[in-house]
């Protein structure tokens, strides 16, 4: 039996149940410096778990791995922390912010000899699953062109998101091509290709994200060249509809996702038209829902999230798995960073270095360039590109107020159901 610990209880909390669900794994501690958070997990698991706020004495309880599910933008520091105590790591999206942690994460994965899996869950969706095994059999041939689209309009959620902190990360440190790894990452598992040169696009700054308090473009796009020559379009960010769809184009033929307007699946349905041969012109479409041995509908995002912990399990005890592990983690996300580095250079491709190659690693080892002061100091760099932006105090305390309502909620309701 493994024994996990979870370092952030409110995402760590939904990972948490499908750890203990998998019968292989028992989690063991909770970490998390918000008393709400950890409240919620104590009604749920009682004893059965150790809490703790301070992530030194968490790291000492005793356990095999932690998953990391705190702030998207601080997950590299405590990882590399994790396997330097000799603990297997499931990082939440994103591995890191800059090239800096970059390095020091691959360096400190190399060193430990443990496992890290980074838990870009959109890559185990049914359609993006069934369009890797189409791919790797040869099924669709050479790859030449993709598409990644995952459009999330979260205003409605903001507050549970961002709490009405003025400095939460989807506010002060969020850029337009940031959160690009579940649009990108699907194509980069599906193919197995390292992304090597891209070129970014920030969509502007909307009423929209004044309203939430965000100080970014709305969306970003990367376009990006894969090493074999083939080219991926990724788009993401909070526009007024959602999309989550991936499309691959190869030398015999496509597959893809349905789109969620479409009413037919979503991500769980694919559809494929391929040739027995390249140029054979077969013209045979078809679609289907893949046999999902994880269930579509349990869990969240359509059998990913279980899929992709049974995978870490299968990985921490030696067993075979399908995992995304340090080298691909950041193949899905530099490109977003350096994309952001296009932005500000006026548009102008950047070549993405590869991190496997130890030579290339000096170049970028003090390389701290992104949005986060506390980590680049005097080379932080803007999160829009047009100008500085100032939302009005008043927009962060209208949000935090409607965060402080739904948790008094909440409270009043637990309250009610303990009476």
């Amino acid at each position: 039996m493994i024994k996990i610990g979870v370092f952030g209880a409110r995402r760590g909390g939904a990972v948490a149940e499908h750890c203990i669900a998998s019968g292989k794994a028992k989690v063991v501690a909770v970490c998390d410096r918000d008393d709400d958070a950890l409240n919620e997990l104590k009604r749920k698991y009682g004893d059965a778990m150790t809490y703790y706020k301070d992530f030194d004495t968490f790291i000492g309880h005793g356990m095999d791995a932690v998953v990391l599910a705190n702030s998207a933008h601080m997950h590299a520091p405590y990882a590399v922390r994790c396997l330097d105590a000799g603990l297997n790591v499931f990082s939440e999206v994103l591995p890191c912010q800059c090239m800096a942690e970059a390095v020091a994460l691959v360096e400190a994965v190399e060193r430990s000899g443990k496992k890290y899996v980074y838990g870009e869950n959109y890559c185990y969706m049914p359609s993006t699953r069934e369009m890797r095994k189409l791919y790797t059999s040869g099924a669709l041939g050479e790859f030449e062109y993709g598409e990644g689209e995952y459009l999330h309009n979260c205003e409605s959620v903001w507050a549970d998101l961002t709490y009405g902190d003025r400095e939460h990360w989807r506010n002060a440190v969020l850029y337009a091509t940031f959160y690009c790894t579940h649009s990108l990452g699907p194509i980069v598992h599906i193919t197995g290709l390292r992304p090597v040169k891209v070129t970014g696009y920030e969509l502007p700054f909307t009423d929209k994200c004044a309203r939430m308090g965000r100080r970014s473009g709305i969306a970003g796009i990367e376009m990006v060249e894969m090493e074999n020559g083939g080219i991926v379009r990724s788009v993401h960010g909070d526009l007024n509809k959602g999309s989550v769809m991936y499309r691959v184009y190869g030398s015999k033929g496509r597959a893809e996702s349905a789109q969620e307007e479409a009413r037919t699946g979503g991500a769980r349905r694919i559809y494929v038209n391929v040739d027995s041969e390249e140029g054979a012109n077969d013209d045979n479409p078809s679609t289907y829902l893949p046999d999902d041995e994880y269930g579509a509908d349990d869990g969240g995002h359509v059998g990913a999230d279980r899929c992709i912990v049974n995978n870490f399990i299968a990985a921490v005890s030696g067993e075979q798995s399908d995992v995304i592990d340090v080298y691909e983690a950041l193949d899905m996300f530099l490109p977003g960073l350096f994309a952001w580095f296009s932005v500000l250079d006026g548009g102008r491709p950047q070549t993405l270095p590869n991190l496997r190659d130890r030579a290339e690693r000096d170049k970028w080892r003090n390389d701290f360039r992104c949005t986060d002061k506390s980590v680049a100091r005097d080379r932080a760099l803007p999160t829009y590109s047009k100008c500085v932006i100032d939302i009005p105090d008043e927009v962060y305390v209208g949000i935090k107020n409607k965060y402080i309502e739904k948790v008094q909620s909440v409270r009043r309701n637990n309250d009610e159901n303990k009476n």
